[in-house]
């Protein structure tokens, strides 16, 4: 079977573990050669990059702090040194602490947090990877989103309003640079329960399934393949778009 992601460079931030471990792997199993980013815990991120190896693809564990500039520079030439290839696929996924705050307890800072990881970093690893992109006349960015900006989630603003900012974003950046060949998408994953949900009650997970139209859970591999399909020349003729990955569980742009 022909791999859709052949000679590519796909870099993803926050790739080692959750969403971003499927997210580099089902990339890898396309025939892309993966950065997997972390920020501190090496050893998943080791441990992602060899099991896309084990499959027979491609892959390098690349340490930075994406939400620095200098660090997101420093994270696309070691991949494109890594890999021979000039960067091609970005996923911004990379995510920090969430708390859940009422509006009486949240402060500017609690927003500004958000802020860094999901409207800062995704514009430095943009910028880094832009001129490389622009050279080949093609790209593919893939925003992670979250289903909460259609929710509204109570005790949650701090986080959806940086979600919310990634829509208006994604939409710019898509019609600036759709005459340069690169393509911007969105995806918005559901209640995916990965490494950080482990504390989350059994109860609460039956209520939310009770609420999907498909009638179950998503699993990582569902927003992986989503990405992969973005990334692909199967969605040549994509750009701009948010797509909700939840089973129905919400419906909207």
């Amino acid at each position: 079977m022909e791999m859709k992601l052949i000679n590519q460079l796909a870099i993803v931030t926050g790739g080692s573990r959750g969403l971003g471990a499927a997210i580099s792997k089902a990339l890898g199993r396309e025939g892309a050669f993966v950065a997997v980013n972390y920020f501190t815990n090496s050893k998943p991120a080791v441990e992602t990059a060899e099991a896309i190896i084990r499959m027979g693809g491609q892959a390098a564990a690349i340490q930075a702090d994406v939400t620095e500039e200098r660090e997101a520079r420093r994270l696309v030439k070691e991949a494109e040194e890594a890999s021979g290839l000039k960067a091609g696929i970005l996923v911004n996924n990379a995510t920090g602490p969430q708390p859940e705050l009422s509006i009486e307890e949240v402060t500017w800072e609690d927003y500004e947090d958000q802020l860094r990881f999901f409207v800062k970093a995704p514009l430095h690893m943009l910028q880094a990877c832009l001129p490389s992109m622009k050279e080949r006349k093609h790209g593919s960015i893939i925003n992670i989103g979250s289903e909460v900006v259609h929710l509204g989630n109570s005790h949650f603003s701090n986080y959806t309003a940086a979600k919310s900012a990634m829509i208006g974003m994604t939409r710019s950046w898509a019609s600036e640079l759709g005459p340069t060949g690169i393509r911007v998408n969105l995806v918005h994953p559901g209640f995916i329960p990965v490494e950080r949900h482990q504390e989350v009650p059994e109860e609460a997970i039956r209520q939310y399934r009770s609420g999907v139209p498909l009638g179950r859970m998503g699993v990582p591999e569902d927003a992986a393949k989503t990405v992969v399909y973005l990334a692909s020349e199967d969605a040549s003729f994509i750009t701009g778009q948010s797509l909700s990955v939840n089973g129905g569980n919400t419906y909207g742009m």
